[in-house]
């Protein structure tokens, strides 16, 4: 898998944010096939960074109603990773 493949989007909420400015953490979307390993190099590969750890969270699809049609958000695959002291990612700073 390409680089782009396995980094899917960024994930910019408030709790990704804290975890920014305290932990040096920043969060994706990846592919659902994708292992620490490839999540690191893919991260190092694009922004040109030093990844020290990473840690990945299966979410279960979500069940969502619009009106009187129900359906599911589907599941995704979300990447915590932890940046060395000193690095950053330009695209989570405003």
């Amino acid at each position: 898998m390409l680089a782009s493949e396995i980094i899917k989007r960024p994930i910019i909420t408030e709790k990704s944010m804290q975890l920014v400015e305290k932990q040096n953490q920043y969060t994706f979307v990846v592919d659902k096939r994708a292992n620490k390993i490839q999540v690191r190099k893919a991260v190092e590969e694009l922004f040109d960074v030093k990844v020290l750890n990473v840690n990945i969270l299966n979410m279960k699809p979500k069940k969502k109603r619009v009106g009187r049609y129900e359906g599911f958000q589907g599941a995704i695959a979300k990447a915590i990773v932890t940046l060395q002291e000193g690095d950053n990612i330009e695209i989570f700073s405003s």
